[in-house]
């Protein structure tokens, strides 16, 4: 029986031949699809359209309602007609089915463009488009030059979007042909696999590399949560510790770990917590009064959608602003949440600054990424820089006692992400149940606030977004009252 590939197969058997067996035979095992991997897909049809504006005036070959046969058929005969550039051409070689980006006759042939919503070339890309050749090849095309073409991160958008400058495009050529002698082979390969029984394939670094595979919860199933892969920091690594037989935690020796890895592991065996009450209280101590716990949401397209922004550029659209004035003084709130569409950052950036003063202790945590926003509305808004500098020399972090290891509990697992220090030392606090749980569920919220079209659901959107920034800071704000009284 012919096995018949396709591209997208074609690039899941070289990542792992398992994942690409259970997707022949048993899709039903593959995971749900979470917002935040429906967003890259959409992000990656989103780019690809934009990207035909390079070649304007093309054919698109559609494929709703119609067979891989029928859009093969509808290429040829484009080509007969002497179109110049047909967009998502249909093509099959060798039992592999592949439609391309962008096929455009140039003055010596041929001209493959495979579109990415990356901002670089990557390997896996070069594999993509050494299997489009192939069948391109074998189908009778005459290719002469083949190219990734991907975002360009250095450009800044100045009114509407010039599409000639927001893309890249990287000639391949060459690279493509010299695997031309890997492709036949990797296909008669993947075809073997298919025709017998599922590989004996164990979990290994592939399930997440290059693309985060859709069975990794069938393939993972046997990973219990205390596992050796709740290993942080360096020292032991997780697969090697697995591929020894070491499963669970508990099954580590002492002796293989070092370090905060030896901490992590002695605090879980024992099941306590370490505290370095001196470096604590140093850390306390470069806090003062008035107080102010700050917290920002951001998003990130592809194609920046205002002015004076990059591709992947982050845009604050939120912030949560706890805030005590002195000492034992009662604890007051400020919020910001931009409209939907709109570009937030002057409307924020004047609002965060009448809310807190000059001389205010400013505390984030992991304040490295709230810093980095801050210098990008400060070169965004030249009249805002000062004021701006002013609380980014104000700020401190919170997450510094928990990074150097100065606080530790066994049940924060060798993370100190504030995710895992909130449920612990402030039990009362949860954000268990949440709408919006955690930043990328925020990230995807925003986008769906911003393509809804019903008022009532924005608004829904709204309070769930509003209700999980409020408790970033307010958790901060708990966790600073647990290090005092632990001190």
């Amino acid at each position: 029986m012919r096995l018949n590939l396709s591209k997208s197969l074609f690039i899941r058997g070289l990542q792992c031949h398992k994942s690409l067996y259970l997707d022949r035979y048993h899709p039903e095992l593959k995971g749900t699809v979470s917002e935040a991997q429906q967003r890259i897909f959409d992000t990656g049809s989103d780019v690809g359209l934009l990207a035909q504006g390079l070649f304007p005036g093309g054919v698109e070959i559609v494929y709703e309602g119609f067979t891989p046969t029928e859009q093969i058929a509808m290429t040829a005969a484009e080509i007969r007609k002497g179109t110049v550039t047909i967009y998502e051409a249909a093509f099959e070689h060798d039992g592999v089915f592949m439609k391309a980006d962008i096929l455009h006759k140039g003055k010596g042939g041929w001209e493959l463009y495979e579109v990415k919503a990356t901002t670089e070339v990557k390997d896996v890309h070069v594999n993509d488009v050494a299997l489009q050749y192939y069948v391109l090849t074998g189908a009778g095309v005459n290719v002469a030059r083949a190219h990734l073409v991907h975002l360009n991160n250095q450009y800044v958008r100045n009114g509407a979007i010039e599409v000639d400058k927001l893309f890249l495009s990287k000639d391949i050529t060459e690279a493509v042909r010299d695997r031309q002698t890997i492709v036949p082979s990797e296909i008669a390969r993947m075809r073997e696999i298919l025709s017998v029984d599922i590989p004996a394939i164990d979990i290994g670094k592939y399930c997440d590399n290059p693309y985060s595979c859709d069975f990794h919860d069938h393939c993972w199933q046997h990973i219990p949560e205390e596992s050796v892969f709740r290993l942080k920091q360096r020292g032991a690594r997780p697969f090697e510790l697995y591929n020894q037989g070491l499963l669970h935690l508990k099954d580590v020796p002492l002796e293989m770990v070092s370090g905060s890895q030896l901490m992590q592991l002695q605090a879980f065996l024992g099941k306590k917590e370490f505290i370095n009450t001196e470096e604590v209280r140093s850390f306390l101590d470069t806090l003062w009064y008035p107080l102010y716990f700050l917290d920002f949401e951001t998003f990130n397209p592809a194609v920046p959608p205002f002015d004076g922004m990059r591709p992947y550029q982050q845009v604050t659209f939120q912030y949560s602003l706890h805030y005590i004035e002195r000492e034992g003084g009662e604890l007051f709130h400020h919020e910001y949440l931009a409209d939907p569409n709109i570009d937030p950052r002057t409307a924020l950036a004047n609002k965060l600054l009448e809310e807190i003063p000059e001389n205010a202790c400013i505390v984030a945590y992991n304040a490295a990424f709230e810093m980095g926003r801050l210098r990008e509305l400060a070169a965004f808004l030249p009249k805002f820089s000062m004021a701006i500098q002013t609380r980014i020399d104000n700020i401190r972090d919170l997450m510094i006692p928990f990074k150097k290891n100065h606080i530790y509990h066994w049940q924060m697992m060798g993370s100190y992400s504030q995710k895992a220090v909130l449920p612990v030392l402030v039990p009362d606090l949860s954000y268990k149940g949440m709408e919006v749980a955690n930043g990328g569920m925020a990230m995807d919220a925003y986008a769906r606030m911003c393509s809804c079209n019903d008022p009532g659901e924005v608004e829904n959107i709204r309070t769930a977004l509003l209700e999980y920034c409020k408790l970033d800071t307010l958790g901060m704000v708990r966790i600073l009252e647990r290090l005092r009284e632990m001190a």
